[in-house]
């Protein structure tokens, strides 16, 4: 799944043109490590407004949600969407279909099995520049204070060879999109049919990643520091094959 990112330095392709917010450009370096179990505001690319920057806040909540208990329940069931079941589910069925984002980011974190232990790697693109995380939003107003929340929640899919042998465990990775699908995916007008012919895993030549320390899990020191995302060596972890 995709529990664990990273939004510290968004460098925008040309193509993909999206107004950052003054107050987001000056808050970027307490982005470096997002946990969604702490719910966190978010950058998403939502398309009502395609070439805004906005913040929402991770762990979607549907609209048909009727009590504060029962939204802080369920967003911490949906951090994530499967692209297999998206369309069925009802938490998520009418968001994909009408309300669509781009959660961009500059990498994630995933952990490793091997032999009974976890270990901490960060997943980032091969090259310099961001993943366009596919992503779903919405709306929802608290009845008793008059609140209006506006949530989203990450779309994951089957691992790719790369993420397949780091995450191990449940095989899962975010789905990320190029520039020019990333553009397709926030049209509002998408039938079904074109949506789910976008929700494809990225290549792993398109990937990069390696081991971290285990800050990232800590509960003691604070993770959300630049220090979170440097590489460190496991001497007892194999190589990975391909």
């Amino acid at each position: 799944m995709c529990y664990h990112v990273n939004q510290s330095s968004l460098d925008f392709d040309e193509d993909l043109k999206v107004t950052i917010p003054e107050n987001w450009a000056k808050s970027a370096g307490e982005r470096f490590h997002l946990n969604g179990f702490a719910h966190p505001k978010i950058g998403v690319i939502a398309n009502d407004e395609p070439n805004e920057l906005q913040e929402m806040e991770w762990g979607l909540v549907p609209f048909w949600v009727k009590s504060a208990d029962q939204a802080a329940d369920i967003a911490n069931k949906t951090l994530n969407a499967k692209a297999e079941t998206i369309f069925e589910l009802p938490s998520f069925r009418a968001a994909i279909l009408k309300r669509r984002c781009i959660i961009p980011i500059t990498g994630f974190s995933e952990w490793r099995n091997y032999k009974s232990k976890t270990y901490p790697y960060f997943i980032h693109p091969d090259e310099l520049g961001i993943f366009q995380v596919a992503g779903i939003w919405e709306e929802w107003t608290d009845k008793e204070t008059g609140e209006i929340k506006r949530t989203c929640s990450i779309i994951t899919t089957e691992a790719n060879l790369l993420m397949a042998q780091i995450h191990n465990a449940k095989k899962r990775m975010p789905l990320t999109l190029d520039v020019d699908n990333a553009k397709k995916w926030i049209q509002s007008d998408l039938k079904k049919e074109e949506i789910q012919e976008l929700m494809n895993p990225i290549s792993m030549e398109k990937m990069a990643a390696h081991t971290i320390s285990r800050l990232v899990t800590s509960r003691t020191e604070d993770s959300n520091v630049e220090q979170v995302t440097e590489n460190e060596e496991y001497a007892e972890l194999p190589k990975m094959e391909f």
